[in-house]
C-alpha cells in the first residue's frame, strides 16, 4: 500500500526548496526572481556540471562572464558619480579595487552567497574565488532577468550602502604587487618575481609558490593557488620586511651601489676603428723608374760641378734620353704578317718571271 503522506513530502520537497531559494535571493538583492532558472544556472559550479536537452554543459561560467562586464559599467558608473572631480587614474584605481575577486569573495561570504553553490566538496576547500565567481554570475542572472537598472539599484543599496564604505576602499592600497612595483621605479632598484615551485595539494589543485627578488636578493615568498595570488602575498611580505628591517634596505642599495658602480666603470682599452687591409699581396719586385726620376736621381747624385763635369753630365744625359727612347720606339713594333694563299704564291712568281725575261 502506498504511503500518500511520504509522496506528498516527497512532491513539496522540491516546491520548498525553491522557496528557500526565493526567500534567500529576496534577503540578497531586495526583490523576488521573475525567472529563477537563471539563479539556479548563477549557483551552479562548473565541478558539478550538468547538461540540457541538447548535451550542452550547465554551469555559471557564462553568468560569470556576463555578470564581470556588467559589474564593471555598474561600478564605473557609481564611481563617476560619487568622486566628482576625481583623475582617470583615481577612478580606474576604486573600481578595481571594488571588483576584484577579493573583495568579490568578501562579499560573497557576507551575504551567505557561499551557502547557496551547488559544488563538489573538494573545489570548496581550496577554491578561493568560487565565491567572487558566483556574485559577478549572480549579477548576470539579475541583468538578464530584471535588466540594467536592477543591478544598478541592487549594488547601490544592498552592496555600497550596507556592505562597503566606498570612501574607505578608494583610499585603501589593497594591490601589494603594484605598491611595491611603484616603490622599487622610484628608488631605481631592480625587482622580479621567480617562481620557487609549482605543485598540486591534496585534492590534486595546482599551487604555486613565488619570491620577490629585489637586486638579487630575495624578499619573501608566498603560496597561492595562482601565480597572481602567490606574488601578492610574496609582495605584502616584502613590504612589511622593507618597513620594519633597515638591514634588509641596506642590503638591497648595496647591492645597487656595487650594479652601477660595475655599470659605470670605463673600459680601459678603446678599440681601433682602423680597417686592417691585410687581404692585399704585397709586391715583391723593385717599382720600375720612370727616365725622368732616373735623370733627376742620376743628377742628385752628381756632385762634381766643374765645366767637363757638366758636359760629360750632359753627355751621359742625352745618351740616356737616347738609349730610353731607343728602347721606347715604337719601330720595334711591327705587325704580323698575314699568311699568303696558294694563288698569291702563283702570281708572284709569274710575275718574278716575266720581270727576268723582259731584262
Amino acid at each position: 500500500m502506498l504511503n500518500t503522506s511520504n509522496l506528498i513530502d516527497r512532491i513539496k520537497l522540491p516546491f520548498r526548496k525553491e522557496k528557500e531559494l526565493f526567500s534567500a535571493i529576496f534577503e540578497m538583492t531586495g526583490f523576488y526572481p521573475r525567472n529563477i532558472d537563471f539563479y539556479k544556472l548563477a549557483l551552479m559550479h562548473k565541478s558539478v556540471t550538468r547538461r540540457n536537452s541538447k548535451g550542452r554543459p550547465l554551469n555559471n561560467e557564462r553568468l560569470e562572464f556576463l555578470g564581470d562586464a556588467i559589474l564593471d559599467a555598474v561600478v564605473g558608473d557609481i564611481v563617476y558619480r560619487h568622486f566628482e572631480g576625481k583623475r582617470e587614474g583615481f577612478l580606474t584605481n576604486t573600481r578595481s579595487k571594488l571588483v576584484q575577486r577579493d573583495t568579490l569573495n568578501r562579499l560573497a561570504q557576507e551575504m551567505g552567497l557561499m551557502q547557496l553553490i551547488q559544488s563538489s566538496d573538494h573545489s570548496t576547500s581550496h577554491n578561493s574565488y568560487m565565491g567572487g565567481n558566483a556574485f559577478e554570475a549572480l549579477v548576470g542572472a539579475i541583468y538578464l532577468d530584471r535588466g540594467y537598472d536592477a543591478c544598478m539599484l541592487f549594488m547601490k543599496k544592498r552592496i555600497l550602502k550596507q556592505l562597503i564604505n566606498i570612501d574607505k576602499v578608494a583610499y585603501k592600497e589593497v594591490n601589494f604587487k603594484s605598491k611595491l612595483l611603484e616603490w622599487t621605479q622610484k628608488n631605481r632598484v631592480r625587482m622580479d618575481f621567480k617562481q620557487i615551485s609549482q605543485s598540486k595539494d591534496q585534492t590534486g589543485s595546482p599551487v604555486f609558490e613565488c619570491a620577490v627578488v629585489i637586486e638579487g636578493i630575495e624578499g619573501c615568498r608566498g603560496k597561492g593557488y595562482s601565480k597572481k595570488e602567490s606574488q601578492q602575498l610574496a609582495s605584502k611580505d616584502t613590504l612589511q620586511r622593507l618597513r620594519r628591517e633597515p638591514q634588509f634596505i641596506d642590503a638591497v642599495f648595496a647591492a645597487k651601489t656595487e650594479r652601477t658602480k660595475m655599470e659605470e666603470e670605463p673600459v680601459q682599452v678603446v678599440p681601433d676603428v682602423e680597417q686592417q687591409e691585410d687581404f692585399i699581396i704585397a709586391a715583391t719586385a723593385t717599382p720600375s723608374i720612370s727616365p725622368q726620376e732616373g735623370i733627376k736621381h742620376s743628377s742628385k747624385r752628381e756632385t762634381n760641378h766643374s765645366p767637363k763635369a757638366e758636359t760629360e753630365g750632359s753627355l751621359s744625359q742625352r745618351e740616356t734620353e737616347e738609349t730610353v727612347a731607343d728602347e721606347f720606339s715604337l719601330e720595334d713594333i711591327k705587325a704580323i704578317p698575314e699568311e699568303k694563299t696558294r694563288e698569291q704564291i702563283i702570281a708572284e712568281a709569274e710575275a718574278a718571271a716575266f720581270a727576268e725575261e723582259d731584262r
